[in-house]
Protein backbone atom coordinates (compact mmCIF):
# COMPACT_ATOMS: atom_id res chain seq x y z
CA UNK A 1 0.00 0.00 0.00
CA UNK A 2 1.59 3.09 -0.61
CA UNK A 3 1.35 5.78 1.81
CA UNK A 4 -0.19 8.85 1.70
CA UNK A 5 1.32 9.85 5.10
CA UNK A 6 5.04 9.15 4.02
CA UNK A 7 4.95 9.73 0.30
CA UNK A 8 2.74 12.86 0.22
CA UNK A 9 0.18 11.87 -2.30
CA UNK A 10 -2.42 14.39 -1.73
CA UNK A 11 -5.32 13.37 0.52
CA UNK A 12 -9.15 12.77 -1.35
CA UNK A 13 -10.46 11.74 1.51
CA UNK A 14 -13.97 10.96 2.62
CA UNK A 15 -15.55 11.25 6.46
CA UNK A 16 -18.01 8.32 6.01
CA UNK A 17 -18.19 7.26 10.09
CA UNK A 18 -22.46 6.72 9.24
CA UNK A 19 -21.63 4.28 6.58
CA UNK A 20 -22.60 1.25 8.43
CA UNK A 21 -26.14 2.68 9.60
CA UNK A 22 -27.01 3.91 6.31
CA UNK A 23 -25.92 0.48 5.17
CA UNK A 24 -28.23 -1.39 7.98
CA UNK A 25 -31.20 0.65 6.77
CA UNK A 26 -30.92 -0.01 3.61
CA UNK A 27 -29.26 2.91 2.02
CA UNK A 28 -28.45 1.97 -1.83
CA UNK A 29 -26.17 3.45 -4.05
CA UNK A 30 -25.05 3.29 -7.86
CA UNK A 31 -21.97 3.43 -9.63
CA UNK A 32 -22.00 5.83 -13.04
CA UNK A 33 -23.28 3.50 -15.12
CA UNK A 34 -26.64 2.58 -12.90
CA UNK A 35 -25.36 -0.58 -11.23
CA UNK A 36 -25.72 -0.73 -7.60
CA UNK A 37 -22.66 -0.72 -5.68
CA UNK A 38 -21.31 -0.40 -1.70
CA UNK A 39 -20.78 2.67 -1.16
CA UNK A 40 -16.76 2.36 -0.02
CA UNK A 41 -15.99 0.65 -3.85
CA UNK A 42 -18.01 3.51 -5.59
CA UNK A 43 -16.27 6.16 -3.79
CA UNK A 44 -12.51 4.66 -4.29
CA UNK A 45 -13.42 4.13 -7.90
CA UNK A 46 -13.64 7.95 -7.66
CA UNK A 47 -10.41 8.76 -6.40
CA UNK A 48 -11.06 8.60 -2.95
CA UNK A 49 -7.98 7.75 -1.04
CA UNK A 50 -8.53 7.83 2.69
CA UNK A 51 -10.90 7.78 4.95
CA UNK A 52 -11.67 9.72 8.52
CA UNK A 53 -13.81 8.06 11.07
CA UNK A 54 -15.02 9.53 14.34
CA UNK A 55 -15.35 8.00 17.71
CA UNK A 56 -17.40 8.80 20.73
CA UNK A 57 -16.49 7.51 24.06
CA UNK A 58 -19.89 6.10 24.75
CA UNK A 59 -22.74 7.39 22.71
CA UNK A 60 -25.54 5.09 23.98
CA UNK A 61 -27.67 6.85 27.48
CA UNK A 62 -27.79 4.99 30.53
CA UNK A 63 -30.48 3.28 29.58
CA UNK A 64 -28.62 1.61 26.29
CA UNK A 65 -30.28 3.84 23.11
CA UNK A 66 -28.37 4.50 20.68
CA UNK A 67 -27.26 8.20 19.79
CA UNK A 68 -27.42 8.16 16.58
CA UNK A 69 -25.63 9.35 13.24
CA UNK A 70 -23.54 6.49 12.68
CA UNK A 71 -23.70 5.91 17.08
CA UNK A 72 -19.69 5.46 16.27
CA UNK A 73 -18.44 3.59 19.42
CA UNK A 74 -15.35 1.61 19.76
CA UNK A 75 -17.11 -1.85 17.87
CA UNK A 76 -18.48 -0.10 14.99
CA UNK A 77 -15.50 2.43 14.31
CA UNK A 78 -13.13 -1.04 14.57
CA UNK A 79 -15.27 -2.71 11.92
CA UNK A 80 -15.09 0.39 9.52
CA UNK A 81 -11.47 0.34 9.84
CA UNK A 82 -11.31 -3.09 9.01
CA UNK A 83 -13.49 -2.47 5.75
CA UNK A 84 -11.23 0.18 4.68
CA UNK A 85 -8.11 -1.16 5.36
CA UNK A 86 -9.42 -4.58 2.96
CA UNK A 87 -10.11 -1.81 0.48
CA UNK A 88 -5.71 -1.18 0.96
CA UNK A 89 -6.43 2.48 2.10
CA UNK A 90 -5.54 4.56 4.85
CA UNK A 91 -7.67 5.94 7.73
CA UNK A 92 -7.75 8.91 9.96
CA UNK A 93 -9.12 8.02 13.75
CA UNK A 94 -11.38 11.49 15.40
CA UNK A 95 -11.17 11.15 18.95
CA UNK A 96 -14.25 13.81 19.85
CA UNK A 97 -13.37 13.15 23.70
CA UNK A 98 -17.31 13.17 24.04
CA UNK A 99 -19.97 10.54 23.73
CA UNK A 100 -21.49 12.42 21.18
CA UNK A 101 -20.57 15.34 18.72
CA UNK A 102 -18.34 17.73 19.83
CA UNK A 103 -17.06 21.41 17.87
CA UNK A 104 -16.78 24.96 18.28
CA UNK A 105 -20.28 25.45 20.22
CA UNK A 106 -20.14 21.99 22.58
CA UNK A 107 -17.60 20.02 24.10
CA UNK A 108 -19.39 18.38 26.62
CA UNK A 109 -17.48 15.68 28.81
CA UNK A 110 -18.47 11.77 28.71
CA UNK A 111 -20.99 10.88 30.99
CA UNK A 112 -18.06 8.96 32.44
CA UNK A 113 -15.88 11.73 33.34
CA UNK A 114 -18.63 14.47 33.98
CA UNK A 115 -17.05 15.05 37.46
CA UNK A 116 -13.51 14.69 36.76
CA UNK A 117 -11.06 18.23 36.61
CA UNK A 118 -7.92 19.10 36.60
CA UNK A 119 -4.89 15.73 36.88
CA UNK A 120 -7.74 13.31 37.15
CA UNK A 121 -8.75 14.81 33.93
CA UNK A 122 -6.19 14.77 32.43
CA UNK A 123 -5.20 11.26 33.09
CA UNK A 124 -8.62 9.94 31.85
CA UNK A 125 -7.67 11.67 28.49
CA UNK A 126 -4.43 10.29 28.40
CA UNK A 127 -5.74 6.25 29.58
CA UNK A 128 -8.64 6.51 27.12
CA UNK A 129 -6.87 7.91 23.83
CA UNK A 130 -3.92 4.62 24.79
CA UNK A 131 -6.27 2.15 25.55
CA UNK A 132 -8.35 2.94 22.40
CA UNK A 133 -5.61 2.79 20.30
CA UNK A 134 -4.31 -0.59 21.87
CA UNK A 135 -7.64 -1.94 20.87
CA UNK A 136 -7.26 -0.79 17.05
CA UNK A 137 -3.64 -2.46 17.10
CA UNK A 138 -4.65 -5.47 18.54
CA UNK A 139 -7.44 -5.70 15.89
CA UNK A 140 -4.83 -4.94 12.78
CA UNK A 141 -6.52 -1.39 12.23
CA UNK A 142 -4.26 0.98 13.59
CA UNK A 143 -5.21 4.43 11.73
CA UNK A 144 -2.80 6.08 9.68
CA UNK A 145 -2.89 9.03 11.65
CA UNK A 146 -4.97 10.81 14.28
CA UNK A 147 -6.89 14.11 14.83
CA UNK A 148 -7.36 14.67 18.71
CA UNK A 149 -10.24 16.40 19.72
CA UNK A 150 -12.97 18.03 16.88
CA UNK A 151 -13.64 21.43 16.55
CA UNK A 152 -11.36 22.88 19.35
CA UNK A 153 -11.09 26.88 18.69
CA UNK A 154 -12.96 26.86 21.97
CA UNK A 155 -11.45 24.03 23.63
CA UNK A 156 -12.70 20.78 24.63
CA UNK A 157 -13.91 18.96 27.64
CA UNK A 158 -16.04 22.16 29.40
CA UNK A 159 -16.01 23.99 31.41
CA UNK A 160 -12.18 22.95 32.13
CA UNK A 161 -10.86 23.57 29.51
CA UNK A 162 -12.94 26.45 28.03
CA UNK A 163 -11.09 28.88 26.16
CA UNK A 164 -9.61 31.11 26.83
CA UNK A 165 -7.85 29.07 29.45
CA UNK A 166 -5.30 28.01 27.35
CA UNK A 167 -3.01 26.36 29.69
CA UNK A 168 -5.76 23.91 30.57
CA UNK A 169 -6.80 22.89 26.52
CA UNK A 170 -2.72 23.07 26.55
CA UNK A 171 -2.62 20.63 29.55
CA UNK A 172 -5.52 18.33 27.77
CA UNK A 173 -4.25 18.07 24.41
CA UNK A 174 -0.72 16.91 24.98
CA UNK A 175 -2.25 14.62 27.60
CA UNK A 176 -3.60 12.93 24.03
CA UNK A 177 -0.60 13.80 21.93
CA UNK A 178 1.60 11.93 24.77
CA UNK A 179 -0.67 8.66 24.49
CA UNK A 180 -0.05 8.68 21.16
CA UNK A 181 3.38 9.07 20.74
CA UNK A 182 3.62 6.43 23.75
CA UNK A 183 2.27 4.20 21.13
CA UNK A 184 3.31 4.84 17.72
CA UNK A 185 6.48 7.59 17.88
CA UNK A 186 5.57 8.45 14.05
CA UNK A 187 2.27 8.61 13.69
CA UNK A 188 0.57 12.37 12.32
CA UNK A 189 -0.98 14.04 14.70
CA UNK A 190 -4.02 16.66 13.64
CA UNK A 191 -4.98 18.96 15.78
CA UNK A 192 -8.50 20.80 14.17
CA UNK A 193 -10.13 24.30 14.50
CA UNK A 194 -13.65 25.32 12.78
CA UNK A 195 -14.40 28.49 10.15
CA UNK A 196 -11.17 27.96 8.02
CA UNK A 197 -11.52 31.34 6.89
CA UNK A 198 -10.67 32.88 10.15
CA UNK A 199 -6.87 33.73 10.01
CA UNK A 200 -6.67 36.01 12.88
CA UNK A 201 -8.48 33.25 15.17
CA UNK A 202 -6.03 30.38 13.94
CA UNK A 203 -3.26 33.14 14.90
CA UNK A 204 -3.82 34.03 18.10
CA UNK A 205 -5.46 30.33 19.09
CA UNK A 206 -1.66 28.41 18.09
CA UNK A 207 0.57 31.28 19.33
CA UNK A 208 -1.55 30.65 22.81
CA UNK A 209 -1.02 27.10 22.54
CA UNK A 210 2.83 26.95 22.11
CA UNK A 211 2.97 29.68 24.30
CA UNK A 212 1.64 27.85 27.09
CA UNK A 213 3.89 24.40 26.29
CA UNK A 214 1.67 22.79 23.95
CA UNK A 215 3.35 20.00 22.87
CA UNK A 216 4.23 19.65 19.33
CA UNK A 217 2.03 17.92 16.66
CA UNK A 218 2.24 17.40 12.40
CA UNK A 219 -0.30 18.94 11.08
CA UNK A 220 -2.99 21.94 11.57
CA UNK A 221 -6.71 20.10 10.52
CA UNK A 222 -9.78 22.92 9.79
CA UNK A 223 -13.46 22.92 8.50
CA UNK A 224 -14.57 24.70 6.03
CA UNK A 225 -18.10 25.27 5.31
CA UNK A 226 -18.46 28.08 2.38
CA UNK A 227 -22.06 29.01 3.41
CA UNK A 228 -21.09 29.77 7.15
CA UNK A 229 -17.47 30.38 6.80
CA UNK A 230 -16.57 32.62 3.80
CA UNK A 231 -15.34 32.88 -0.10
CA UNK A 232 -11.95 30.32 -1.09
CA UNK A 233 -9.96 33.28 -1.41
CA UNK A 234 -10.51 33.87 2.26
CA UNK A 235 -9.51 30.22 3.02
CA UNK A 236 -6.86 30.51 0.76
CA UNK A 237 -5.73 33.22 2.70
CA UNK A 238 -5.62 31.33 5.76
CA UNK A 239 -3.74 28.67 4.44
CA UNK A 240 -1.17 30.41 3.04
CA UNK A 241 -0.42 32.31 6.30
CA UNK A 242 -0.88 29.22 8.22
CA UNK A 243 1.92 27.28 6.20
CA UNK A 244 4.07 30.21 6.03
CA UNK A 245 3.56 31.45 9.83
CA UNK A 246 3.83 27.53 11.26
CA UNK A 247 5.65 25.62 8.56
CA UNK A 248 2.94 22.49 9.15
CA UNK A 249 1.48 20.74 6.62
CA UNK A 250 -2.76 21.53 6.42
CA UNK A 251 -5.71 19.67 5.65
CA UNK A 252 -9.11 20.56 5.39
CA UNK A 253 -10.60 17.95 7.19
CA UNK A 254 -14.17 19.01 7.07
CA UNK A 255 -15.39 20.28 3.87
CA UNK A 256 -18.92 20.32 2.27
CA UNK A 257 -20.80 22.50 -0.59
CA UNK A 258 -24.88 22.02 -1.13
CA UNK A 259 -25.86 20.84 -4.76
CA UNK A 260 -29.54 21.58 -3.96
CA UNK A 261 -31.68 23.38 -1.79
CA UNK A 262 -34.59 21.16 -2.82
CA UNK A 263 -36.45 19.62 0.49
CA UNK A 264 -35.75 15.95 0.82
CA UNK A 265 -38.78 15.96 3.75
CA UNK A 266 -40.55 12.64 1.21
CA UNK A 267 -37.63 10.84 1.40
CA UNK A 268 -37.25 10.82 5.57
CA UNK A 269 -41.23 9.95 6.25
CA UNK A 270 -40.82 12.30 9.10
CA UNK A 271 -43.68 14.46 10.42
CA UNK A 272 -42.59 18.26 10.48
CA UNK A 273 -42.43 18.41 13.98
CA UNK A 274 -39.50 15.42 13.71
CA UNK A 275 -37.60 17.25 10.72
CA UNK A 276 -33.98 18.71 11.59
CA UNK A 277 -34.73 19.95 7.61
CA UNK A 278 -31.35 21.58 5.84
CA UNK A 279 -28.72 23.21 7.60
CA UNK A 280 -28.32 25.72 5.11
CA UNK A 281 -30.38 28.24 5.24
CA UNK A 282 -31.43 29.95 1.82
CA UNK A 283 -29.88 33.28 3.13
CA UNK A 284 -26.52 31.48 3.61
CA UNK A 285 -26.65 29.94 0.31
CA UNK A 286 -27.46 33.11 -1.62
CA UNK A 287 -24.00 34.86 0.08
CA UNK A 288 -22.32 31.75 -1.72
CA UNK A 289 -20.01 32.30 -4.86
CA UNK A 290 -21.49 29.41 -6.32
CA UNK A 291 -24.72 28.23 -6.53
CA UNK A 292 -26.64 25.60 -4.78
CA UNK A 293 -26.71 23.39 -7.57
CA UNK A 294 -25.24 19.98 -9.37
CA UNK A 295 -22.94 21.74 -11.35
CA UNK A 296 -22.10 24.55 -8.90
CA UNK A 297 -20.78 21.87 -6.30
CA UNK A 298 -18.60 20.39 -8.93
CA UNK A 299 -17.47 23.88 -9.98
CA UNK A 300 -16.43 24.70 -6.22
CA UNK A 301 -14.98 21.15 -5.50
CA UNK A 302 -12.68 21.74 -8.36
CA UNK A 303 -11.73 25.24 -7.63
CA UNK A 304 -11.35 24.23 -3.90
CA UNK A 305 -8.80 21.25 -4.84
CA UNK A 306 -6.83 23.63 -6.81
CA UNK A 307 -6.15 26.39 -4.11
CA UNK A 308 -5.58 23.52 -1.47
CA UNK A 309 -2.82 21.93 -3.89
CA UNK A 310 -1.51 25.61 -4.33
CA UNK A 311 -0.34 26.12 -0.31
CA UNK A 312 3.06 27.29 -0.23
CA UNK A 313 6.18 24.43 0.23
CA UNK A 314 3.60 21.70 -0.98
CA UNK A 315 1.64 22.31 3.26
CA UNK A 316 -1.70 22.15 1.44
CA UNK A 317 -1.98 18.27 2.34
CA UNK A 318 -5.56 17.77 0.82
CA UNK A 319 -9.28 17.14 2.43
CA UNK A 320 -11.52 15.00 3.53
CA UNK A 321 -15.16 15.43 2.26
CA UNK A 322 -18.06 15.35 5.13
CA UNK A 323 -20.34 12.78 4.62
CA UNK A 324 -20.86 11.90 1.15
CA UNK A 325 -23.53 9.17 1.76
CA UNK A 326 -25.30 10.78 3.96
CA UNK A 327 -28.43 10.56 2.06
CA UNK A 328 -31.90 10.52 3.57
CA UNK A 329 -33.69 7.58 4.46
CA UNK A 330 -35.82 6.57 7.47
CA UNK A 331 -34.10 6.31 10.64
CA UNK A 332 -30.53 8.01 9.89
CA UNK A 333 -31.02 11.12 11.39
CA UNK A 334 -28.26 13.99 12.80
CA UNK A 335 -29.75 12.80 16.55
CA UNK A 336 -31.92 10.86 18.38
CA UNK A 337 -34.04 11.53 21.47
CA UNK A 338 -31.68 10.01 23.67
CA UNK A 339 -28.46 12.23 22.35
CA UNK A 340 -30.67 15.35 22.94
CA UNK A 341 -31.43 14.69 26.11
CA UNK A 342 -27.26 14.08 26.50
CA UNK A 343 -26.82 17.25 24.18
CA UNK A 344 -29.67 19.41 26.44
CA UNK A 345 -30.68 20.25 22.86
CA UNK A 346 -34.21 21.10 22.07
CA UNK A 347 -34.06 18.73 18.31
CA UNK A 348 -35.66 18.15 16.57
CA UNK A 349 -33.80 14.83 14.70
CA UNK A 350 -33.79 14.25 10.86
CA UNK A 351 -30.66 14.64 8.86
CA UNK A 352 -29.91 17.83 7.79
CA UNK A 353 -26.89 16.80 5.94
CA UNK A 354 -28.52 15.18 2.56
CA UNK A 355 -28.51 18.21 0.38
CA UNK A 356 -24.43 18.37 0.99
CA UNK A 357 -24.05 14.74 -0.20
CA UNK A 358 -21.68 13.47 -3.41
CA UNK A 359 -25.04 11.34 -4.45
CA UNK A 360 -28.16 12.50 -5.13
CA UNK A 361 -31.54 11.75 -2.89
CA UNK A 362 -31.70 8.42 -4.59
CA UNK A 363 -28.03 7.48 -4.50
CA UNK A 364 -26.78 8.50 -7.84
CA UNK A 365 -23.18 9.80 -7.73
CA UNK A 366 -23.12 13.68 -8.90
CA UNK A 367 -20.76 15.46 -11.07
CA UNK A 368 -18.56 16.42 -8.32
CA UNK A 369 -16.98 13.10 -7.84
CA UNK A 370 -15.58 13.01 -11.40
CA UNK A 371 -14.11 16.38 -10.51
CA UNK A 372 -12.35 14.62 -7.56
CA UNK A 373 -11.54 11.45 -9.86
CA UNK A 374 -10.12 13.51 -12.32
CA UNK A 375 -8.32 16.17 -10.37
CA UNK A 376 -3.88 15.43 -9.95
CA UNK A 377 -2.30 18.00 -7.44
CA UNK A 378 0.73 18.26 -9.91
CA UNK A 379 -1.16 19.10 -12.94
CA UNK A 380 -2.53 22.39 -10.89
CA UNK A 381 0.84 23.60 -9.50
Amino acid sequence: MKSITKKRQFIKGMDVSTFLELEQLGAVYYDKDGEEWNLLSILQEYGMNAVRLRLWNNPYSKEGEPYGAGTNDIDKTVEMARRVRDRNMEWMLNLHYSDFWADADRQIKPKAWYDFTGKRLEYAVYDYTLAVLRIFREKGVFPSMIQLGSGVSGGLLWPDGKWPDYEMIALLLNAGICAVRAMEEEIPIILHLDNGCNNRMYQEWFDNYFANDGEEFDIIGMSYFPYRHGSLADLQYNLNDLANRYGKDLIVTGVAMPFTMEDYAAYEKLEPSQRKGMAIKPWQASRMDYPATKEGQAKFIGDFMKRLANVPGGHGRGFFYCEPGWIPIPGSGWATEASLKYLKDPGPCGNEWANQALFDYEGRPLPALDVIREFHQAKNK
